[in-house]
Parts: C-alpha cells; sequence; structure tokens
C-alpha cells in the first residue's frame, strides 16, 4: 500500500474494524517513513459476467436501476428498492465466488422482488426470462395463485362478537 503523501511503497497497519454491515474492512495505517497516517477500506471483490463475456464489478445502484423500472407506478420506495438490493448482493456473496453470471444476479432478485411487488414480480420476468406469449403470463399468475392460495388457506374468516370478519389461524 502506497502512503498517499509521500509515496514510499509500505506502510503498516495500526488498527483494523470492520464495517456496520460486515461488508468491508477499514484499516488505520502509518507510514514508516512520513509517519503519517491514513486509513484504507478493504472490501471483497464481486465481478459479474455479462452475456458478452465482458465482467464488470457488481453495483447495487444497477440491480436499483432495473427493479425501479419493473416497479414504476407501484406503491414500492426508494427504501424498498435499496433493502432489495441489499439482499440480492448478501444472497450473491453467500454463494462465495468472486465472479457471476448476470444471469444468477436476475435469478436472484426474483424471490425478494416477488415478496415486495407481485405485479413488479411479474413485470421483471416477464423481460428477464422473456415471456414470448399470453400462455406464459398465464402460467407465471397460475404459480404466484398457488402461492398465494397456500398462504390464505393457512387463515380462515370467522365472525367475531361485532359481526365483522376476523381473520385468524386455521387449526391443525
Amino acid at each position: 500500500m502506497f502512503c498517499p503523501f509521500c509515496r514510499h511503497p509500505d506502510s503498516r497497519v495500526i488498527d483494523s474494524r470492520t464495517s456496520d454491515d460486515g461488508l468491508s474492512i477499514r484499516r488505520r495505517r502509518q507510514c514508516p517513513e512520513c509517519g503519517r497516517r491514513f486509513s484504507t477500506t478493504e472490501t471483497a471483490s464481486l465481478n459479474i459476467v455479462k452475456r458478452s463475456g465482458v465482467v464488470e464489478p457488481f453495483s447495487r445502484d444497477k440491480i436499483v436501476a432495473g427493479v425501479r423500472k419493473a416497479c414504476q407506478g407501484r406503491p414500492v420506495t426508494d427504501s424498498d428498492l435499496a433493502m432489495l438490493a441489499q439482499r440480492v448482493e448478501e444472497t450473491i456473496r453467500q454463494t462465495g465466488a468472486s465472479q457471476v453470471k448476470a444471469n444468477e444476479v436476475g435469478l436472484a432478485i426474483l424471490p425478494p422482488l416477488r415478496e415486495l411487488d407481485e405485479v413488479a414480480y411479474l413485470r421483471f420476468a416477464s423481460v428477464y426470462q422473456a415471456f414470448d406469449s399470453l400462455e406464459d403470463f398465464e402460467a407465471a399468475i397460475a404459480r404466484l395463485r398457488i402461492e398465494h392460495g397456500s398462504r390464505t388457506e393457512r387463515t380462515e374468516r370467522t365472525e367475531g362478537d361485532s359481526g365483522a370478519g376476523v381473520t385468524r389461524p386455521a387449526e391443525s
């Protein structure tokens, strides 16, 4: 590590701390030549291999930008998109690979987007999975209904004292 002040080719680590998110390490260094101190931040590199073979660094911003288009007009906040991008990055980093195919990133986006907004999920999936016909949409909607139906089967409507329906967990 070159000293940013005198360009000496070596430095000594004085202190190391992990960041709050645990994805990087902040190191406090001192130059043995000039004695000045400086900080560095180290992160594990994560690169995306595109279909064309081009390799580029992973970017949460690109995830947010891509998903934002699918969420246009939907009740999804910037904070929701930032959390989605963080979940996607965590999922990808858990693989332990330093290079990941762009296709795997798209697959990692689908589950959290489905939880966030089913309409946005369908929009994104239709482009990402290259839906060619109405049958592709119908099949995706049928899968959503099956999953949604299994969730609602776990609850049943019962009448309360006021006569209004109250949702309670179903008894097994």
